[in-house]
């Protein structure tokens, strides 16, 4: 029978049918699998699985095939640092919840996510959450971000999960499609769900004052159903997002800002640092591509082909 995973807890899953029964099931010994994708988890929440029942009454099953993936997002393993973990499978889009406050989320994180995302063929959305913690400060950076993000036609959203402000523009935003939600620990993933799905009550903590990062609370991946139609996967929280098995010279091409520029250089492996005649280098010093953005992708050409990338 055919079934959606749900849950995902290392050599166990939660399958949801398509008739809305849920199973436990486990990977069989041998199963058909895209031999194409070698990931440190052969299964991720959001994968489309055959599913074979095992002894009557006992609602466990054995996961026998996996389905072609439309696409799928990935993480660097965090025990096999140059091999990938697929984070789930199967998107609409990839939400990115950062916060500029307690704690705060670089932009070199963002672009990451965001390289990630275009890497792997899935829309991208913004949510600054924690709006309410806002000073002057935080609101220039919001505006510059909104402007800068918006040229690239990345939506960018503000909420407040605790105090429920700008929510009705993330409902809509998630409504009827299949949603990765990520970030750091502590920038309110947990406490959004939980706004968007009444009842859903998951764990959340606060932000450690020692460090002034968040405390996971989030152990596993895990997709919930929205009211309004449609899914949010929850996933630990991130502290680094890797990119793996990616050129030096393909990177630029992940940066929608720069797309538009690449065929202006003089050199077709233009890595847009030193080389003459840059079309990259040049958009850059006209204002047309902005110069954090550039620094961004300096720094992570640097570190490309590096552990967690």
């Amino acid at each position: 029978m055919k079934a959606t995973i749900y849950k995902s807890t290392g050599s166990w899953y939660t399958a949801k049918t398509e008739t809305g029964e849920r199973w436990q099931c486990r990977v069989a010994g041998k199963m058909k699998i895209d031999e194409q994708i070698t990931s440190t988890n052969p299964v991720a929440v959001g994968d489309q699985v055959i599913l074979e029942p095992e002894e009557a009454g006992e609602q466990t099953a054995v996961i026998t095939e996996i389905l072609p993936r439309t696409n799928y997002i990935v993480r660097a393993s965090p025990r096999h640092r140059y091999r990938k973990h697929i984070v789930a499978a199967n998107l609409d889009q990839a939400v990115l919840i950062v916060t500029l406050r307690e704690p705060r989320t670089s932009q070199g994180f963002v672009d990451r996510f965001l390289v990630s995302a275009a890497a792997y063929h899935v829309a991208a959305l913004l949510v600054v959450n924690k709006s309410d913690l806002h000073r002057a400060k935080e609101r220039e950076q919001f505006a510059r971000w909104q402007a800068m993000y918006g040229l690239m036609h990345y939506p960018i959203l503000l909420a407040s999960a605790l105090q429920g402000e700008g929510l009705d523009a993330v409902r809509e935003a998630l409504a009827g499609r299949r949603s990765l939600l990520a970030g750091h620990s502590g920038v309110g993933k947990s406490t959004l769900i939980n706004d968007l799905i009444p009842g859903q009550d998951l764990r959340t903590q606060q932000v450690s004052e020692a460090s002034g990062k968040g405390l996971h609370t989030t152990t596993f991946a895990e997709m919930f159903s929205l009211p309004s139609g449609g899914q949010v996967i929850d996933t630990p929280g991130l502290r680094e997002l890797g990119i793996v098995e990616m050129e030096k010279s393909e990177l630029s091409h992940y940066f929608l800002d720069m797309r538009p520029y690449l065929a202006d250089c003089r050199f077709n492996n233009c890595l847009h640092v030193n080389e003459p005649g840059c079309g990259v280098k040049r958009a850059v010093a006209d204002g047309h591509i902005n110069v954090a953005r550039y620094e961004s992708y300096l720094s992570m050409l640097e570190t490309l082909g590096s552990p967690g990338w």
